[in-house]
């Protein structure tokens, strides 16, 4: 993050930013300043141990446009104090800039005729004798029972299993609990394990996982798992591309089927990524990521905040495809995408934008590339290429 928040600000100061370059140090502007500043003092400090004079000849133009500033003491025990009181002034200064900007971006908004409203808790749970509840009609309370177990739902939507009795802890019949697009939801599994399930997902596993030799679920889609530790008792997560074992640990799988690789991104703890076909298998180190595809496994070091960011209520995106981002956000407010120009689908975005806005919102932020732009009809909603 801070090389790349340097090298923004020496295309700032060069006058050098592209489009897209610009709406990414907007963006770091809103939410990462204490960051910006430390990167500018660190510009500076770094320019005044190789030439001294540098520092008046660069900043000093810059900054008096917003602040009446003294040229510096030649003493070297003011250089450090005068750039910290410089590198804030230059922080002033880019955030003047880009409000400006924003407030010229803001002119020019597109305003959409029809709007769509963000997903919410709903998921349907199916049990053992093919019995359906909708979860997000359910009142809260128990909402069924079965086979030893009561099944509550919160006041705060969270499923939890509760054991009603033990005779019949060995029933390895199975529920599942699915979101449709828009939807998402949050269980506690019968073995004390917490699961939270993102939009177009479901989750499979047997009554019995609490005793089982194994406690094996099965993914399809995304969720992120919070795995009640029991070393005799390894927990596995099953998708179409490979198997996760875990004894307890936190982790993040994406498994969509409309995308090329399954992801695992491990935020603490430690687990071993089978693949099904080539039974390669990898094991994971917190902030590692998994890449299985077809002809193996990939892993690189990733930022964790990015994989998990639909579970605190947000989109994050560091340099992805609009075609990737689209499909998330399709399966979030339940939208069909169309391309009315092929090319939009290569744009690049960079930028965090909040899942609970209206996708007008949302397509807004994109929109502020200068780069793309888009239509809203009905539940469709049409890319173009600017």
């Amino acid at each position: 993050m801070e090389e790349r928040i340097h090298y923004l600000l020496q295309q700032f100061t060069a006058k050098a930013l592209s489009q897209a370059e610009r709406e990414e140090l907007l963006v770091l502007v809103e939410n990462s300043t204490s960051l910006l500043s430390d990167e500018i003092v660190k510009m500076i400090i770094a320019e005044e141990e190789h030439a001294p004079n540098v520092v008046e000849e660069k900043w000093n133009p810059v900054l008096n446009k917003i602040l009446a500033v003294d040229k510096p003491s030649p003493s070297p025990k003011r250089i450090l104090m005068n750039s910290l009181k410089w590198a804030a002034a230059a922080v002033v200064f880019i955030v003047f800039s880009f409000t400006a900007y924003l407030s010229l971006q803001k002119k020019k908004e597109h305003v959409f005729a029809t709007d769509v409203a963000p997903g919410k808790n709903k998921a349907i749970l199916t049990l053992a004798d093919g019995k359906k509840i909708s979860l997000s009609d359910a009142m809260k309370g128990d909402v069924a029972k079965e086979a030893g177990f009561s099944i509550t739902k919160t006041a705060d939507g969270q499923l939890v299993y509760n054991v009603a009795g033990s005779e019949n802890v060995n029933d390895s019949r199975l529920n599942t609990i699915s979101t449709p697009n828009g939807g998402e939801w949050q269980i506690q599994l019968p073995d004390g394990s917490t699961v939270w399930l993102n939009a177009a997902s479901s989750i499979q596993y047997s009554l019995n996982i609490g005793t089982a030799k194994q406690r094996v679920v099965k993914l399809d889609g995304e969720a992120y798992f919070e795995v009640a530790k029991n070393a005799t008792h390894p927990f596995i997560v099953e998708t179409d591309k490979q198997a996760v074992e875990v004894l307890g640990t936190h982790f993040n799988i994406n498994s969509y089927k409309d995308e090329k690789v399954t992801k695992t991104t491990l935020l603490e703890g430690s687990v071993r990524v089978s693949h099904n076909k080539t039974n390669e298998s990898e094991v994971l180190k917190p902030g590692e990521q998994s890449l299985v595809s077809v002809s193996g496994i990939a892993i690189k070091e990733v930022d964790v905040d990015e994989a998990i960011a639909w579970k605190k209520g947000y989109f994050m995106f560091n340099n992805e495809r609009q075609e990737s981002i689209l499909r998330k956000v399709a399966r979030w407010y339940n939208v069909e995408i169309e391309y009315a120009d092929q090319d939009a689908k290569d744009v690049m975005y960079y930028g965090t934008v909040s899942r609970f806005e209206k996708i007008s919102k949302v397509l807004t932020k994109f929109e502020q590339t200068g780069e793309v732009r888009f239509d809203i009809k009905g539940n469709k909603v049409i890319v173009y290429k600017e």
